[in-house]
């Protein structure tokens, strides 16, 4: 589920990615690489890990390798750059800082003498990447190594954890095995009361803690996960619906034709009519309003939209 565990699509074998959107928000996911959102003007609301911040312009969000992070910002005007790369251009034996706060404010970064160097990174990166002129790899990562390594000199982070703070730790890194196992085992019947008992939780604290790291409701994430792949198997095979259905973790057809259209807007019938190929990658917020879209040429499922025409009300439950 690209969506959620990002299994990102490079156009080579140079793990670095850069684009720039207006007016966006984005499921909640987790991968492998270092994300940097810079927001380049309006405000943008995003949750990393536990914890959520309202980013202005001139703030940059750092999401560290392996955190869980998501953008509920539907009622809000912003145009964001994204620089995502991987850990092995910092280093072969590469290890979180774990910085105290995702968020580095503007003042902040002007404090740092960072603000400069960081707009500078985005254009290199952003010409590199489309030119790639001789060495263009070798520019790249010499630019974001000597960005990373002056963040790290300045920007706070925790170099003591306290037992809240390892307690925290343990617990995203269970939901990340949790979200592996539904990922390999959505055919299964995973209900909430298992799901939490995986976690050593208890199924209301459990409800809270994932609505809370996930921006979604866990029975809504667990049909999300279905209802893709059923999707994908309608599109590639010849296969009924009701086995379809079946195979992917539904009890019947009556509630994999109700589900699958909540999510995707369209009956299973009326879906394969769809003459978009890559139908089958729309997702819960796709669905809830037309003005959001899934963005092109990107693994990351990224929902745009329209300015003044916001909704407060198209928040996902």
């Amino acid at each position: 589920m690209k969506a959620f565990h990002e299994v990102r699509s490079y156009d080579s074998d140079f793990m670095v990615w850069h684009s720039a959107y207006e007016n966006i928000s984005f499921l909640a996911h987790w991968h492998k690489e270092i994300e940097l959102i810079y927001i380049r003007s309006g405000q943008c609301r995003l949750t990393v890990s536990d914890q959520t911040f309202l980013a202005r312009a001139g703030d940059c969000m750092i999401c560290e390798s392996g955190s869980i992070h998501y953008s509920d910002s539907f009622d809000l005007d912003n145009s964001l750059d994204f620089i995502i790369f991987d850990t092995s251009i910092l280093s072969s034996m590469f290890q979180n800082p774990h910085f105290s706060r995702p968020l580095i404010t503007r003042e902040e970064l002007d404090r740092y003498g960072l603000t400069r160097e960081l707009a500078q990174l985005i254009s290199l990166v952003s010409r590199e990447l489309a030119e790639k002129q001789a060495y263009y790899q070798e520019v790249v990562e010499a630019s974001l190594c000597r960005f990373w390594n002056l963040l790290k000199r300045h920007h706070p982070r925790s170099t003591e954890y306290s037992p809240a703070e390892n307690r925290r730790e343990h617990m995203l890194m269970e939901l990340q095995e949790l979200l592996n196992y539904i990922d390999s085992h959505y055919t299964n019947n995973i209900s909430l009361e298992y799901a939490a008992a995986r976690m050593n939780f208890s199924p209301s604290y459990f409800s809270r803690v994932f609505k809370n790291l996930m921006g979604i409701n866990f029975v809504t994430y667990l049909n999300l996960v279905r209802v893709e792949q059923a999707a994908r198997r309608l599109r590639e095979s010849n296969g009924r619906v009701t086995d379809v259905a079946l195979d992917c973790g539904f009890n019947n057809i009556r509630t994999f034709n109700r589900v699958f259209k909540e999510i995707t807007g369209f009956t299973p019938s009326a879906f394969l009519l769809q003459p978009d190929p890559d139908a089958y990658k729309m997702t819960y917020y796709y669905r809830r309003s037309l003005e959001k879209q899934f963005v092109e040429n990107d693994s990351l499922t990224i929902i745009s939209h329209e300015k003044g025409q916001k909704n407060n009300d198209q928040k996902p439950v």
